[in-house]
C-alpha cells in the first residue's frame, strides 16, 4: 500500500472536515422535521470514520484494528438503528 501521510493530506481531510462542519451547520437552519437528527448523525459519522481513518492511522494498521475499527462502528450502527426506530416510530406532538 502506498503511504501518502504528507501535510498536505492532513490539510485536505482538514479542510473536508470543515466543509462537513459547515454542512452540519446549514442543516440545522433547514427545518427538515424528525430527519434533522438523522442527517446531522450521519455527517458526525462520516466526519468521525474521517478522523479514525487518517488522523488515528487506521488506514495503515493491521487486520486486527481494521476488525476493532469496523466493530466499532458496525455497533454504532447498530445503536443508531435503535435509536431511530424509536425515534422515527413517536408520533408528532
Amino acid at each position: 500500500m502506498h503511504n501518502n501521510s504528507g501535510v498536505s493530506l492532513y490539510y485536505k481531510i482538514g479542510l473536508a472536515l470543515m466543509a462537513l462542519l459547515a454542512l452540519t451547520i446549514g442543516v440545522a437552519y433547514i427545518d427538515l422535521g424528525t430527519y434533522n437528527i438523522v442527517i446531522a448523525l450521519i455527517i458526525a459519522t462520516i466526519k468521525a470514520s474521517l478522523v479514525a481513518y487518517f488522523f488515528m492511522h487506521i488506514r495503515t494498521s493491521s487486520r486486527l484494528t481494521w476488525t476493532v475499527a469496523l466493530g466499532g462502528f458496525f455497533w454504532l450502527f447498530i445503536l443508531f438503528s435503535l435509536t431511530f426506530s424509536d425515534f422515527l416510530s413517536r408520533p408528532i406532538a
